[in-house]
């Protein structure tokens, strides 16, 4: 089986993805027991002295993806945001950057753009993969909560149309960040007929729940990275304080350990 085969087979049960930013904590989640890799632009770009929101350069994100995938033996799906452009054939160029690096999927977004701008992205993604004589796994994220473009039954009304355009776009999975409802999970599930994508957030029901709701992709996003690089101003400020070593004994991981999981 084909790592894009494994990794569409797994959407068909419960996928958890806690999102890497470099080959180093994707080989940590290997060993945590992902059995896939997702990566988080917002994480991608901070690891590189970037913000978030395409203010990296392209080809940094696609050595992310490259180093990430001769790291793992899992599949890999990569962020590329909206595609890094307005033009569909650029998307779609990205893509195929993405497949050659080692991936078999992608998150691409709508964001603040016209849901017809994604749509055409999708198609012309699809298209380049075809033209490659590849499979490429596409998520597409509407952002309708998470920019609260709309509220209450209109956010959801939105979403759904989104989401069916994006679907007859040739979209694999559909990702919905920021709705924490229970009904309205189950409502999107039912409607979209696609795997769809939660996104870790305060208020969403755990793995257990989100799967009795319909949800079959449950992503970190850029959670994780953020908790780590919060943990690590934490200690920079107390170690620059006082100097103290009393940090070093809290870990649970050895530097052996550590040097075990990095080991080719």
């Amino acid at each position: 089986m084909s790592k894009y085969e494994t990794f569409a087979a797994l959407h068909d049960d419960f996928l958890i993805l806690p999102n890497a930013w470099d080959a180093g904590t994707a080989r940590l989640m290997q060993h945590a027991g992902a059995k896939a890799i997702a990566t988080s632009s917002a994480a991608v770009a901070w690891t590189h002295g970037y913000a978030d929101g395409e203010a990296m350069p392209p080809e940094l994100a696609l050595q992310t993806v490259r180093a990430i995938a001769g790291a793992v033996d899992l599949p890999v799906s990569a962020d590329i945001e909206a595609g890094y452009g307005d033009d569909p054939n650029v998307a779609g160029e990205r893509a195929v950057q993405v497949l050659d690096a080692g991936a078999v999927g992608i998150n691409i977004e709508d964001g603040a753009a016209a849901p017809d701008l994604l749509a055409a992205k999708i198609e012309a993604v699809k298209k380049a993969a075809g033209r490659k004589g590849a499979q490429i796994w596409v998520n597409a994220r509407t952002d309708v909560y998470l920019r609260k473009q709309a509220s209450g039954d209109e956010a959801l009304k939105e979403t759904l149309r989104r989401s069916a355009l994006y679907r007859d776009a040739g979209a694999d999975s559909i990702f919905v960040p920021a709705v924490i409802d229970a009904e309205s999970l189950r409502l999107i599930t039912s409607t979209v007929k696609l795997p769809v994508n939660a996104l870790a957030w305060p208020g969403l029901p755990d793995a257990a729940q989100l799967k009795t709701l319909g949800v079959r992709r449950l992503s970190a996003g850029s959670g994780i990275a953020l908790a780590t690089v919060n943990c690590a101003h934490a200690l920079a400020k107390a170690f620059l304080a006082d100097g103290k070593s009393d940090y070093t004994t809290q870990n649970t991981l050895t530097g052996g350990e550590i040097n075990g999981m990095m080991r080719r």
